[in-house]
């Protein structure tokens, strides 16, 4: 089963996303996302340039093989546009491999471990006021798990609040915008929603938090003890994660439940967090992380540590990757949760796909493959938009830099 063809598609339909499409000799053909939220063009250029060109004529079958051809055939490893390509190529190939086999994706992993994945999705709002009421909007959708944000008192706008409920979207600019940050009046607010949240609806649903990387481990431990009443699914990306070991001044002082990894790109990124047992989820992505088949292998090691899965599932992820994850998580024997945050209805109409939400847990169907296409003539109609996440800056001007 010879590789053919193989193409790079770029399109906008309201935020940009890269896919690879993998044509083989026997006429089947598989895709794969490829998307790096504000350097997608580098994810492209790196496929188009680098990878393709070595691609063709390869046996698609040899998933293992070829990935490890691109990943230390490389000298330089492990960066987030190499492995997000390497993603791509490599989601593609499983979908290659399964449509051959006629089979949905999850029966070559192993078959299923469950009947559906529990999903949480995102209230936001910009005060606590309009923050419970979103978390009662999803409830009444059927949600078992929200992840909730507000805004910060005194700052003019906060990283996960958005005026667009539903289909959120952090990168809002042609150039980035700056942001004005204060961790002592983010520390003051929190504990408010949490404890508003929970005297308004109990302790049925779980409830989560990002911090989007913002604190030091000690900044960290106190918001994560000061959470501990209000018994949080978990507290996620508190932390900046280069410092591995910063985890254990942040894990000795506080029993809520750490999670983080969305921005990893390999097993070496968590390796210490998860065999010191410093985390509870790992967040790395099927995309960022060098797809299926590196996942695995974090899947694996976090199983030896009570570590569980909880994928990134935002919506600069297209529904490819949601769909692989959904397969992977169909699958894996250690899933915590999937975050699921709704793409537009341009964006669902461009990737055709057969999962859908059911009461809270995210359900596949039985197609062979990963179960998720793309309309390319549909999907030309939406050139691409350069857009930026926003940064941030202290309250004196300073650049944050934890």
């Amino acid at each position: 089963m010879k590789i053919i063809d193989a193409k790079v598609i770029v399109t906008c339909p309201g935020r940009n996303f890269v896919t690879i499409k993998i044509t083989t000799d026997q006429g089947l053909y598989g895709i794969g996302d490829a998307t790096l939220n504000g350097r997608e063009l580098a994810v492209a250029s790196y496929l188009q340039d680098h990878l393709i060109p070595c691609l063709i004529g390869r046996d698609a079958s040899r998933i293992e093989d070829i990935w490890q051809f691109f990943y230390r055939g490389a000298y330089w490893r492990r960066g987030p546009v190499g492995m997000t390509a390497i993603a791509a190529i490599d989601v593609a190939l499983w979908d290659i491999k399964a449509k051959a086999a006629n089979m949905p994706l999850y029966q070559l992993l192993g078959g299923r471990s469950r009947d559906g994945v529990m999903v949480y999705g995102h209230a936001n709002g910009r005060d606590i006021a309009e923050t419970v009421a979103e978390v009662g909007r999803y409830i009444d959708m059927g949600y078992k798990a929200i992840r909730a944000q507000t805004g910060v008192p005194g700052l003019a706008s906060t990283y996960g609040v958005s005026g667009d409920k539903m289909y959120y979207e952090p990168a809002d600019g042609n150039l980035p915008t700056e942001n004005l940050w204060s961790t002592s009046k983010y520390l003051n607010s929190v504990p408010k929603l949490f404890e508003t949240l929970r005297d308004t609806y109990g302790f049925e649903h779980h409830l989560l938090h990002d911090t989007h990387h913002r604190l030091t481990p000690i900044e960290a431990a106190q918001l994560g003890k000061s959470l501990e009443p209000y018994k949080l699914f978990w507290l996620e990306d508190a932390v900046p994660a280069e410092l591995q070991e910063g985890f254990r001044l942040f894990r000795h002082h506080t029993t809520t439940p750490i999670a983080v990894g969305e921005v990893f790109a390999s097993i070496h990124d968590c390796q210490q967090l998860i065999s010191e047992q410093l985390i509870d989820y790992i967040r790395t992505t099927i995309v960022h992380g060098g797809g299926i088949t590196h996942l695995r292998r974090i899947a694996h090691l976090a199983e030896l540590y009570h570590v569980r899965t909880g994928f990134h599932g935002a919506t600069d992820l297209s529904p490819v990757t949601m769909g692989a994850a959904l397969h992977f998580d169909t699958w894996v024997p250690n899933f915590g949760i999937q975050e699921y945050m709704r793409h537009t209805p341009e964006t669902d109409a461009v990737f055709p796909h057969d999962y859908h939400f059911d009461q809270g847990y995210l359900k596949i169907g039985e197609t062979p493959g990963h179960g998720v296409d793309i309309d390319e003539a549909l999907a030309a109609k939406y050139p691409y938009q350069r857009a930026y996440l926003p940064v941030n800056r202290l309250e004196d001007g300073t650049m944050f830099n934890w």
